[in-house]
């Protein structure tokens, strides 16, 4: 049984099934993936770094786990953006599916985030957002010093 967790852009986390990293691509929409394991070598976390402009906001449940599984504090873990698989791999390193001691295992990690933390990177996110919200200013037209204006010669 090969169940992976796909973390949706909306926040909603589904329990699905993939079987090989074609799989995972055609989940995350991109062929462009990569990937981050937890601090114990456990968990995969599949992401596309090109999200389109609709996929670019940060996916909150799915950081909220990556900072619950590895040794980033709030302030440094990596903001994952758009749709996130979490799965496993087996010992030749080809994808494989969670166990339900792995399922328990990620639920009671992320429970360990604390108050303090969760807030921290609420504040990161929002700060994000907000960067990503600025509208880009176009260039002011500035005039030469040294230029003169045109002036019609009569002949």
């Amino acid at each position: 049984m090969n169940t992976i967790l796909y973390f949706s852009t909306r926040g909603t986390v589904y329990e699905t099934r993939a079987y090989t990293r074609a799989d995972v691509e055609r989940l995350v929409h991109d062929q462009g993936l990569h990937s981050l394991t937890s601090a114990d070598r456990q968990f995969d976390f599949w992401f596309s770094p090109s999200a389109s402009r609709c996929q670019r906001r940060v996916n909150r449940a799915a950081t909220e786990l990556f900072l619950a599984t590895t040794d980033f504090t709030a302030k440094t873990v990596p903001l994952l953006r758009g749709s996130v698989v979490v799965a496993t791999h087996d010992a030749d390193g080809d994808l494989d599916g969670l166990s339900w001691e792995q399922l328990d295992l990620l639920v009671d990690r992320n429970r360990a985030v604390t108050k303090r933390d969760a807030r921290v990177l609420g504040r990161r996110i929002q700060r994000d957002l907000r960067l990503e919200r600025r509208p880009i200013e176009a260039p002011q037209v500035t005039g030469v010093s040294c230029a003169r204006p045109r002036t019609l010669v009569k002949r």
